[in-house]
C-alpha cells in the first residue's frame, strides 16, 4: 500500500502524563516557561521555540490512548532535551531547574563525543537533558540548525 500524503517529519506536542496538575504547571513555570492562554483546568499548554509542552493528568492522558495506568518504570525510554549555547548556559540552566524542585540526575559534565550535557527530572520522574552541542549550531530562531 502506497501512502498518499507525505508524513511531515515535525514534533508539534509533547504530552507528559503528571500525577498533580497544578504541582506540574508550578514546576514549569518556575522555570521560566510560560502558561498558554489555550490553557484549562484540564489540561496545561506551555508554548516552546519549536512546538508546544502539554501537561495532563497521568489516568486520564493513559485512557485517552486507550492504554492501561499502570505503575511506573524506573525508565520510561524517552528523554526531552533543550540544547543550549555554552556549557555555562548548561550549568544556568540545572541551577535554575533545581531552583523550581527538580531533581538533578546526572550533573552536567563533558560528554566523550565534545559536548557538556547533564539530566533532571521533573515532579513526575520526566528526563531532561539540558546540552551543549558545539556540532549543532542554532538559527536566528533559536531552532537547531542539524546537517540535512
Amino acid at each position: 500500500m502506497t501512502a498518499t500524503k507525505e508524513f511531515p517529519a515535525r514534533l508539534s506536542i509533547v504530552t507528559l502524563g503528571v500525577s498533580d496538575l497544578d504541582r506540574s504547571t508550578r514546576f514549569y513555570e518556575a522555570l521560566g516557561w510560560h502558561r498558554s492562554a489555550a490553557s484549562s483546568p484540564e489540561i496545561v499548554w506551555f508554548r516552546t521555540a519549536d512546538s508546544v509542552l502539554g501537561l495532563y493528568p497521568h489516568e486520564e492522558l493513559a485512557a485517552d490512548a486507550g492504554v492501561p495506568s499502570v505503575g511506573e518504570p524506573a525508565f520510561r525510554g524517552v528523554t526531552l532535551a533543550v540544547n543550549l549555547e555554552s556549557p555555562a548556559l548548561v550549568d544556568a540552566a540545572m541551577e535554575t531547574a533545581v531552583a523550581a524542585g527538580a531533581g538533578v540526575v546526572k550533573p552536567p559534565v563533558p560528554t566523550s563525543w565534545g559536548g557538556y550535557s547533564g539530566y533532571f527530572e521533573d515532579p513526575d520522574g520526566h528526563l531532561w537533558e539540558l546540552a551543549h552541542n558545539p556540532f549543532f549550531p542554532f538559527t536566528e530562531d533559536g531552532s537547531l540548525d542539524l546537517p540535512h
